[in-house]
């Protein structure tokens, strides 16, 4: 038999616990034995659990000193003090599997130096029940990855679906997502990229072995759009999604998140609501696509135990982060300021008479070939400019927009978004 203690029993916490429960005859089938929770750390003894069958407890050391616990199950969340009880559990020859994805952001390969050979898993931490590690480090173990594009917040996707079909603005649309509990209070860590950024990581090190931190690349959010980007999307035939993208590009991966302006006929731009999907192009299988729940109670429960379940199996561990060996040729990351792309930006203006000359020559000044422009208006003195641009560097964009904001006649910063 295998014992199972879970520090952070919440929503997630609750949900494996009763999966293992009322799934056992499958997972014991699957596993090869059986498997039960016994044990829970909470932060909170007041709240009542006693339907759960397990014995509760406020002290990690309960799980981490307790012999006959084979595996420790974190759902604690943060950062530092996971990092620390993941080490100990780790130390103590306990197999760990995880679902905190902020923790690896920061500390994966400190952690998979430690595990060494203990099984040390982490599915649920990115996509939810979307089984995107595994494919990653199995199934598409064969393969050079070319690049990797991810819907991985279901909050921003959510939002960005409802201000293109129903017409809502921003502030409205956070409001609602808080209220159904798609948002928090303090929705930054989702609508600012964030969250997003800590998944992207993760999979650029299985697929890349590249060892980034989230302050070494390119993060932005979904606040600054509007109803008028929404129209521009829709009058050119583009959908848009917050995108995690890690591209491969010669001996440079580019790591990055930001909204960004898709075809519509792309199998990614139909991801709508919560749903999460990511996109993955290895050199020798061509595009594959993974779509799923990518958050929720037994979504990512069901990630959780399928982990469990793996280290039943076979008790070891396999390269945590997909590479046994180092690969010859290493990839490195590319500076955000390097990056090409195709842009668009909302630029408004006061509606005078020599205004967009100015404008057009401030982009030759930069170097940058306009593709498209429309005009707008935004009231009775001022006016949107809505420019789409041929491909160029971030450098180049950002100086533009720096260049721009200082013009008397612009009235706000620029608003830009990738065209991918």
């Amino acid at each position: 038999m295998i014992k199972v203690g879970i520090i952070g029993v919440g929503t997630v916490g609750a949900s494996v616990i009763n999966i293992l429960k009322e799934n056992a005859d499958v997972i014991s089938a699957r596993a090869g034995v059986d498997i039960v929770a016994k044990s829970g750390v909470v932060k909170n003894l007041n709240k009542d659990r006693s339907s759960l069958g397990i014995k509760i407890t406020d002290n990690v050391d309960d799980i981490l000193n307790d012999s006959e616990i084979d595996i420790v199950v974190e759902l604690m969340g943060g950062v530092e003090e996971a990092f620390e009880v993941v080490k100990r559990a780790l130390k103590s020859g306990k197999a760990v599997v995880t679902a905190n994805k902020a923790l690896l952001a920061y500390h994966r390969y400190e952690l998979q130096e430690i595990a060494k050979d203990i099984a040390f898993e982490y599915e649920a931490s990115v996509a939810g029940g979307i089984p995107i590690i595994n494919a990653l480090r199995d199934g598409l173990s064969a393969n050079h990855i070319e690049s990797i594009r991810g819907i991985m917040n279901g909050t921003c996707n959510y939002m960005l679906t409802k201000m293109t079909n129903d017409g809502v603005a921003y502030d409205e649309i956070l409001k609602e997502a808080q209220k159904l509990g798609y948002a928090e209070a303090d929705p930054t860590f989702d609508v600012g990229g964030f969250d997003t950024a800590h998944k992207l990581l993760i999979l650029a090190s299985i697929a890349y072995g590249i060892d980034a931190k989230p302050e070494d690349i390119l993060i932005e959010g979904i606040q600054n759009i509007s109803q008028e980007d929404i129209s521009f999307a829709k009058e050119f035939g583009y959908a848009i999604k917050l995108l995690g993208i890690a591209k491969k590009d010669g001996n440079k991966v580019e790591l990055r998140v930001h909204a960004c302006l898709i075809k519509k006929e792309e199998m990614i731009a139909k991801i709508d609501g919560v749903m999460n999907g990511i996109s993955v192009v290895g050199d020798k299988v061509g595009e594959t696509l993974y779509y799923g729940a990518g958050a929720g109670g037994n979504a990512t429960a069901s990630a959780v135990v399928a982990n469990i379940i793996d280290i039943a199996r076979s008790g070891k561990s396999r390269p945590m982060l997909g590479f046994d060996k180092p690969m010859e040729g290493k990839l490195t990351l590319k500076a955000p300021a390097d990056i090409e792309s195709k842009y668009y930006l909302r630029i408004n203006v006061s509606d005078k008479i020599g205004v967009l000359a100015r404008i057009t020559k401030i982009f030759e000044e930069n170097s940058i070939s306009i593709e498209s422009i429309l005009q707008r208006q935004s009231s009775h003195d001022s006016a949107n400019l809505l420019i789409s641009t041929h491909k160029a560097y971030e450098y180049d964009i950002q100086n533009l927009i720096s260049s721009l904001e200082k013009l008397e006649f612009v009235n706000f910063r620029p608003v830009m978004i990738r065209i991918v």
